[in-house]
């Protein structure tokens, strides 16, 4: 037992520093910290403010024993109401080849071509087709590369009717303009608009670890803006800069919750893509 403790003692600092680190570095990282914190249902940061490991842990988790060893190693547990998944119902507006319907999250370019991005989790795999219609009739264009771990995509348009703005549409119908991406930071105000509406908060962490029932997602912007299934892909910004990708949650959009999502900076950057 004491041999255990010393153990999480140990992975559970190494956690704190790696999450200190770089974004590349901790996206790279993460994973073999996230060996032993990937229990579904859980996610983890580093809490810039307080200097210690802060997890997530929702209605699934029980967190007693959790809560020891995190204190133990200086850190602190948090609540996340709900359950923590990935969205992906109810949004639009393409579809994947496989059915589901999601949100674009930015269009981008690299002339000549132009992409967009939206979550990895959306789209089948590469040079996949995504469609307008849930009838699959109207091709959009094809997947050119996703990455799993980290949750976003980059699909090229072959859809040359198809009017592509570097903005987001707000529920109203007016279009809100994007004319940079980029990392956010903890305190900074952010809204996100989708299928659950136009909605507003704060970046409460960076470099989040989220463990979802179907597998780890590292890197991920964490908030307080609430989300819903069906939101997935759509676009997190503050004012022109666009910030994330919808990933995932807990909680809805009627009692509040937390959303994550991915850095669309680090996506566009990765995949040479900017808006205009």
């Amino acid at each position: 037992m004491l041999r255990t403790r010393t153990r999480i003692r140990a992975l559970l600092l190494f956690a704190a520093a790696v999450t200190a680190l770089a974004p590349a570095t901790a996206a790279e990282a993460a994973p073999g910290v996230a060996a032993f914190l990937r229990t579904p249902g859980t996610a983890w940061w580093h809490d810039p403010v307080a200097g210690r490991l802060t997890v997530g842990v929702d209605d699934t988790v029980s967190p007693a024993a959790l809560v020891r060893a995190v204190e133990r190693a200086g850190g602190s547990v948090v609540r996340e109401p709900g359950v923590l998944r990935k969205h992906i119902a109810g949004a639009d507006p393409f579809f994947g080849a496989t059915g589901g319907r999601c949100l674009i999250g930015f269009n981008a370019r690299s002339l000549p071509d132009y992409y967009f991005l939206t979550s990895a989790h959306c789209v089948a795999g590469v040079g996949s087709t995504v469609y307008a219609d849930s009838a699959h009739t109207m091709v959009l264009g094809t997947v050119a590369t996703k990455n799993v771990s980290s949750d976003y995509a980059l699909v090229h348009y072959t859809n040359t009717t198809v009017l592509k703005s570097s903005a987001v549409r707000l529920p109203d119908g007016t279009l809100s303009p994007i004319t940079g991406f980029g990392s956010g930071y903890v305190g900074q105000t952010v809204s996100r608009t989708g299928a659950s509406g136009l909605h507003t908060g704060r970046i409460t962490a960076l470099n989040a670890t989220v463990n979802y029932a179907d597998g780890t997602v590292v890197g991920l912007i964490r908030t307080s803006v609430c989300s819903e299934p069906g939101d997935s892909g759509g676009p997190l910004f503050a004012g022109t800069t666009g910030l994330g990708i919808t990933s995932g949650g807990s909680g809805n959009c009627t009692t509040g919750g937390t959303t994550y999502f991915a850095p669309a900076a680090r996506a566009a950057a990765g995949y040479g893509v900017g808006p205009w």
